[in-house]
């Protein structure tokens, strides 16, 4: 697997929202599974308020294209009701990867 670019995207749920929150990052993976070029994509729960998401890709194309694609148009929308600020969102180049076939 030959990755060298992430996304790290740092999320804080409204406390009220925090379960409508993961429900939707949850869900997000559907969307994602549409994205041929996001070759791994976690979404994760730090706290009960705390989320993220990481993803990695090949190329900046790839990259480019899943910031302009459906997640973060999803995300905006749903921002302002469920999330207690703006995303931290963050670029990253891979420096080492460890990847094992199979399950």
């Amino acid at each position: 697997m030959d990755l060298k670019l992430g996304v790290l995207a740092l999320l804080e749920a409204k406390p009220d929202k925090a379960g409508e929150f993961r429900d939707f990052l949850i869900g997000g993976k559907t969307i994602v599974d549409q994205e041929p070029g996001t070759r791994t994509w976690y979404a994760f729960q730090i706290d009960d308020t705390h989320f993220g998401i990481f993803d990695t890709f090949a190329d900046e194309d790839a990259r480019q294209a899943h910031l302009n694609g459906e997640i973060p148009k999803a995300l905006g929308q749903v921002g302002p009701d469920l999330l207690a600020k703006d995303p931290e969102l963050n670029t990253v180049d891979l420096l080492a990867v460890k990847h094992e076939s199979g399950d």
